[in-house]
């Protein structure tokens, strides 16, 4: 078998696990046969001292197909 990486960054208004939840979500629909996703590095967005957005940097295996 052979797998190929893609780094994706998701994101959401609600919190990191919306933002893995949301990156793995739009990733499926392009991409088929999804092994992992590991969480790289976890980020927030900060407007007026008050946290708007949380991002989650993520690397997606799947596997490829002939």
């Amino acid at each position: 078998m052979v797998f190929k990486y893609i780094d994706i960054l998701g994101e959401s208004a609600e919190g990191f696990d919306g933002a893995v939840q949301n990156a793995v979500e739009e990733t499926a629909k392009t991409v088929k046969d999804i092994r992992t996703a590991e969480v790289l590095k976890l980020n927030v967005i900060v407007s007026n001292d008050k946290i708007v957005e949380y991002q989650a940097l993520m690397r997606v295996a799947f596997k490829v197909k002939r």
